[in-house]
């Protein structure tokens, strides 16, 4: 960290004008050790950023390719510790990102790509690579955030505008949350938190959708911790893995024990590219946990089982009550490789009253991905009284925010058409927390902040159960997202053609979901752990591939596919929706 010698007021005035011998001073500190990216944050940038940028110019003439993030740039918004937060965490990221984009599009060219290349960003849409280079920071939770909006996609499918989204995968489980058919945004995330508290992690200004992260997956590693049974943070990843993968992983884990418990199909995971170790993974559960702790096999298995679902309970219940959620009037997505053989339970036990698992579960991510469009959003903070006479003031906010997206949008192909949403937050002045309002569109004319004062009384009256029509409304923080709709082929249909060649049905058995030409999908039974029984029953095995729409079966059952697992638990029942996806209505004790 150094120090230059300067300083901008609160308001955007020049208080002492930056002395350059003091930047050409620490510029010289940090090329001495040997820095390979730098951030530069000033107080009060975002109201004025002529000091920054005259920091960048000199950076960029005396260090010649030298990673720079500036805070006027990356997190034009005031309080200034997440600003700079933000600001550093970017150059942290940025070679990273630079080196890895720069391999992609080197790697796609050599195969004759022609074509854009887009990335995902955290907020759920697409941005170029140029813009993820400079603003790496903006897809850090590109991933999760792509899936969260296959769910979006998926839930308006089936008519469920409110839903819970659930992925799991192999070393993390994220939750997130949908109202009214869209992914709920948040301006700013943390990452790295602990135990779910608030302010414990690193605070990021940026947009993205809303998500919990904890350390529950599949790899999640099994331990004893004062005598009771603990499942992660720590994962054993994909190499070595759990200890049935036979890849030399020798703590037992997640996976393991509903290997263990019957759930998953040792012959055919990943579709049958692995053969899982089921001795050499009880063993391990065994030898680790049951025996220290005097218990069997079965209960030690389920003992990790029960207690991951508990880590991820608690996750969807800080998503939901804890944020004025009532979870029974929400359905469940679920998907990622383990996120289908946990929602049952998870479901009953907040009071869910549908699980919804997509067609290509394993994979919704990437579903989502294919079905986003790019999206560009800037914002700027801007201390303003909203008065009937500011709508002026308000036209020259977004008259320089429309300038900057332009820029990007000008980038992309097909983007004859785009689609603005503005929104800001406000707050009654003197207070210390904002709400988010979303503003009128079209033109801002001499009535738009009489129509902005109306529409913060009235979600404040929403929030809080009163307003206070009499009191100053402020506002903080002005945005702008343009979004250019490309038409992108859905997750919303899954023909024939989808259904993999090898995926047979077996015999016909009373009772079980049939396909369109009378054969039953059920190709086999096998015995599983379902606490309502406390013991392994024999179990239906369904092939998903060969489940057709309206088939219709009761649990309990284990649906097999490629990619992902699903758990019907006793006494619940599995409709097949005309786009393939399975829902599950609960019906057994909740």
């Amino acid at each position: 960290i150094m120090e230059v010698d300067e300083r901008i007021g609160h308001d955007g005035a020049v208080v002492r004008k930056i002395d350059m011998d003091s930047v050409a001073r620490a510029i010289d500190a940090l090329l001495e050790k040997g820095v390979e990216s730098i951030a530069v944050t000033l107080l009060h940038a975002y109201a004025n950023p002529v000091h920054e940028q005259m920091i960048g110019e000199h950076l960029r003439s005396r260090a010649p390719g030298m990673s720079i993030s500036l805070s006027c740039e990356v997190s034009p918004k005031y309080r200034e510790y997440e600003r700079t937060s933000t600001t550093v965490a970017n150059a942290y990221i940025k070679p990273i990102v630079e080196r890895y984009i720069g391999g992609l599009e080197k790697l796609f060219a050599e195969k004759g790509f022609r074509g854009a290349l887009y990335t995902m960003q955290s907020s759920g849409g697409l941005m170029n690579t140029d813009l993820a280079r400079k603003y790496p920071i903006t897809i850090v939770e590109s991933g999760p955030s792509a899936g969260v909006l296959m769910c979006s996609i998926v839930g308006r499918r089936e008519g469920f505008l409110n839903v819970l989204t659930f992925d799991m995968g192999g070393t993390t489980a994220k939750v997130g949350a949908m109202e009214g058919g869209e992914p709920a945004i948040s301006q700013g995330i943390e990452v790295d938190g602990v135990n779910l508290r608030k302010y414990s992690g690193l605070p990021l200004n940026i947009p993205a959708i809303e998500l919990i992260e904890i350390g529950a997956g599949g790899g999640s590693m099994a331990h004893i911790e004062m005598g009771l049974i603990r499942v992660g943070p720590q994962s054993a990843g994909a190499e070595p893995g759990p200890i049935c993968y036979g890849m030399g992983g020798e703590k037992a884990t997640l996976t393991d024990a509903n290997l263990v418990l019957g759930y998953i199909n040792p012959d055919n995971f990943a579709g049958g590219s692995m053969k899982l170790d089921v001795r050499a993974a009880a063993e391990g559960i065994a030898r680790q946990i049951a025996e220290p702790l005097g218990l069997s096999l079965p209960e030690a298995a389920w003992g990790i089982h029960a207690v991951a679902n508990a880590s991820m309970e608690q996750a969807l219940r800080s998503m939901s009550m804890d944020r004025g959620r009532d979870p029974r009037n929400y359905a469940m997505v679920a998907f990622g490789g383990a996120g289908p053989l946990h929602a049952g339970r998870l479901a009953r036990a907040l009071g869910v009253p549908q699980v919804v698992v997509p067609w290509g579960a394993g994979v919704g991510s990437a579903v989502g991905l294919l079905d986003a469009d790019p999206k560009f959003s800037v914002a700027r903070t801007h201390l303003l009284r909203v008065v009937p006479e500011a709508s002026a003031a308000i036209a020259a906010i977004y008259t320089s925010l429309e300038e900057r997206v332009r820029n990007e949008v000008r980038q992309i192909e097909h983007a004859a058409h785009v689609d603005w949403q503005r929104y800001a937050y406000l707050r009654y002045e003197g207070q210390g927390y904002e709400l988010k309002i979303d503003l009128p569109p079209g033109d801002i004319g001499a009535e738009y902040a009489g129509r902005i004062m109306a529409a913060f009384h009235e979600a404040y009256q929403s929030t809080y159960g009163y307003s206070q029509a009499d009191n100053m409304i402020e506002a903080t923080d002005w945005h702008l997202t343009a979004t250019i709709p490309t038409g992108a082929s859905s997750n919303d249909t899954a023909s024939d053609d989808t259904v993999p060649s090898g995926a047979n049905a077996a015999s016909a058995a009373a009772g079980n979901s049939k396909d369109e030409s009378g054969n039953s999908a059920r190709v086999a039974t096998r015995k599983a752990y379902f606490q309502e029984f406390d013991d392994f029953i024999e179990c239906q095995v369904i092939d998903r591939y060969a489940l057709r729409p309206g088939d219709r079966f009761a649990g309990p059952a284990i649906v097999e596919e490629r990619e992902s697992t699903t758990i019907v638990l006793p006494g619940d029942s599995v409709e097949v929706r005309p786009a393939r996806h399975l829902i599950i209505t609960m019906g057994g004790a909740q």
